[in-house]
């Protein structure tokens, strides 16, 4: 897989190193320059056609759109990537609480439900499997 997207990446590098220089050529266009760019042209039709083989290789991978907007706003990709880790983990450390909190809960409903209905506690931890308090 890794081999796909460095083919990818060097065909992008080029076609941007193509149109770098083609810049430079229109900004400062002179009629002997022409051949250069015609050359520069063919150059970025020909990288156009290289990296639509590559989108072939690569049809299955999805990229959420997200990472697009933050490349629109001049940020760094790998910030969203950072910042779901960052999400993830302070979800998961709100629903660890939350497991911890209900566990507590059960603990203490069973203790109490034992206190008030010890028989039909008897009979239900029977049928968890649990051992019976003393």
């Amino acid at each position: 897989m890794a081999e796909k997207f460095d083919s990818l990446e060097e065909h992008l590098e080029k076609f941007v190193e193509n149109i770098r220089q083609l810049g430079i050529i229109v900004s400062d266009f002179q009629p002997s320059s022409q051949a250069g760019l015609n050359q520069k042209l063919n150059f970025m039709v020909t990288g156009l056609q290289d990296i639509d083989k590559c989108r072939q290789q690569l049809h299955d991978i999805s990229v959420p759109l997200e990472v697009f907007e933050y490349i629109d706003q001049g940020r760094n990709p790998q910030l969203y990537t950072k910042e779901c880790l960052e999400r993830a983990l302070a979800k998961n450390e709100q629903v660890k609480g939350k497991i911890d909190t209900m566990k507590k809960f059960k603990s203490l409903l069973i203790q109490e439900l034992t206190k008030v209905f010890p028989d039909d506690m008897a009979k239900y931890k029977a049928i968890r499997g649990e051992d019976p308090p003393p």
